[in-house]
C-alpha cells in the first residue's frame, strides 16, 4: 500500500507553492518525519516530511511544478529500498497547475466576504476558495485583488523569449524573487510614497557601546549592535505619531497599538522581513537576541509564514552593504520604513568649531495619503533625539 505525499497548509492567503527540488530519488529508502521535498512559496521556502517510512515511489509532481495545497506530490512505497535508484524526473518546463476547486460563489459567502467582494468588485466566481469545504476566506479575496493589482499590463504568454548571446544564460525567477518584485511594484503603485531625509551623530551610541560591550554580552550572552537602539528610538517615535504605525484599510485608518518591527534581511535568494513581535516589551537584550535568531533563520531557509507576517513598521540597514543614501520601498501595507546607512566620518559644526564626528543619514519612506510631512519629519527628528542622546530612551522622554 502507498502512503501519499501531499501538499501541507501554506499559511493564509498562499494557495500554492512550486516544487523547488526533490531531496530523494525514486527507489531511496525514506524514514518517517524525514524531508523529502523542498516547496517554495512567495514567502518562505519548507521542507515536506514522509508521514510513513519505505521507499519514494512515484513523483507526481517533479521539480519546477506548480502545486495547490492538498496536491498529491508523489508516493511512498511500503518496504525498505534496494537496488539502483532512479533519478527524480525533471521536465523541460514547469507542469500546469492542478485544477482550480470548485467556485466558491456556489455556496454561500460569510457577511464580511460578501461585504469584501461588493466593494471590491471581484468575480467570486473565479477565486478559489481555501477555507472550509472550499469556501471563500477574506484572505483568498485579499490574494486575488493583490494578484490583479500586480498583474503585467500584457499578458505573459505573449512575451516572447530573447534571444541569448554566447555569454548569457537564462535562469528561471524563483517565486520569492517574483514575490519581491510584485510587492515592491504594488508600493509604487497604490501608495503615494514620498521620503524625507536627517543626520545622525553616532558619537554618544558608539561610546555607550564600547564602554559596556563586554559586560553586555558577559551578561546576556548577546553582542550589543545599532540596531536594539534604532529599534528602541522608533518605538518612541511610534507612540508620539500613531499615523507611521498605521495602515489604510479601504476607505478606513487602522490605528495599532501593538509594534510589530520587521527588520530587513538580505539572503541570497532575495531580501526578507521577519518580525520582532511586541518589540515594544523588550529590552535591549531581548531585541538583540530575537533579531539574531531571526536573521540565521533567513540565511538558513527557516523562517516560517509567521516569522514574516503582521509587521506594523520596517527598519532596512544598507548601511551593512556600504550605503551611504537610499530611498527605501514601503513594506505593504505598512505607511512607513526608515532606512540606515553607513557611518561616515565628516567634518561638523559643533558649536562654532569643526569637529570631525561619526555620522549617519536618514531616511524615511511614507505613505502621504496617511502620514502628512510634519508627521514624518517630526518622527525622523524624534528618532535623531533618541540616537544622539541615548539616555532618553532609558528614560523614556
Amino acid at each position: 500500500m502507498a502512503t501519499e505525499i501531499k501538499v501541507p497548509a501554506l499559511g493564509e492567503s498562499v494557495t500554492e507553492a512550486t516544487v523547488a527540488k526533490w531531496l530523494k530519488n525514486v527507489g531511496d529508502a525514506v524514514s518517517r518525519d524525514e524531508p523529502v521535498v523542498e516547496l517554495e512559496t512567495d514567502k518562505v521556502t519548507l521542507e515536506v516530511n514522509a508521514s510513513a517510512s519505505g521507499t519514494l515511489g512515484d513523483i507526481v509532481a517533479p521539480a519546477s511544478a506548480t502545486v495547490e495545497v492538498g496536491g498529491l506530490l508523489g508516493t511512498i512505497n511500503e518496504g525498505a529500498g534496494g537496488g539502483a535508484t532512479k533519478p527524480a524526473a525533471r521536465p523541460a518546463a514547469a507542469a500546469p497547475a492542478p485544477a482550480a476547486k470548485p467556485a466558491a460563489a456556489a455556496q454561500p459567502l460569510s457577511p464580511s466576504v460578501r461585504k469584501m467582494v461588493e466593494e471590491t468588485k471581484v468575480d467570486s466566481g473565479k477565486i478559489a476558495g481555501t477555507g472550509k469545504d472550499g469556501r471563500l476566506t477574506k484572505g483568498d479575496v485579499m490574494a486575488a485583488l493583490e494578484s490583479k493589482l500586480t498583474a503585467p499590463a500584457a499578458p505573459a504568454a505573449l512575451h516572447k523569449p530573447r534571444e541569448l548571446g554566447s555569454r548569457e544564460e537564462r535562469v528561471r525567477m524563483t517565486r520569492l524573487r517574483k514575490r519581491i518584485a510584485e510587492r515592491l511594484k504594488q508600493a509604487q503603485n497604490t501608495a503615494a510614497m514620498l521620503t524625507t531625509f536627517n543626520e545622525v551623530d553616532m558619537t554618544h551610541v558608539m561610546a555607550l557601546r564600547e564602554s559596556y560591550k563586554e559586560q553586555f554580552e558577559k551578561r546576556h550572552g548577546v553582542k550589543l549592535g545599532f540596531m536594539s537602539f534604532f529599534v528602541k528610538a522608533c518605538l518612541a517615535g511610534l507612540k508620539e505619531l500613531p499615523a507611521v504605525n498605521a495602515e489604510i484599510d479601504g476607505d478606513d485608518i487602522i490605528y495599532k497599538n501593538h509594534y510589530d518591527i520587521g527588520v530587513a534581511v538580505g539572503t541570497e535568494q532575495g531580501l526578507v522581513v521577519p518580525v520582532v513581535r511586541d518589540a515594544d516589551q523588550m529590552g535591549f537584550a531581548e531585541i538583540e537576541k530575537t533579531i539574531n535568531a531571526l536573521g540565521k533563520k533567513a540565511r538558513d531557509g527557516k523562517l516560517s509564514i509567521e516569522d514574516l507576517s503582521g509587521g506594523t513598521f520596517t527598519i532596512s540597514n544598507g548601511g551593512v552593504y556600504g550605503s551611504l543614501l537610499s530611498t527605501p520601498i514601503l513594506n505593504p501595507p505598512q505607511s512607513g520604513i526608515l532606512g540606515m546607512h553607513k557611518i561616515q566620518q565628516r567634518p561638523m559644526a559643533i558649536g562654532g568649531k569643526v569637529e570631525v564626528r561619526p555620522m549617519m543619514y536618514l531616511a524615511l519612506s511614507y505613505d502621504h495619503r496617511i502620514i502628512d510631512g510634519r508627521e514624518a519629519v517630526t518622527f525622523l527628528v524624534r528618532v535623531k533625539e533618541a540616537i544622539e542622546d541615548p539616555q532618553r530612551l532609558l528614560l523614556e522622554v
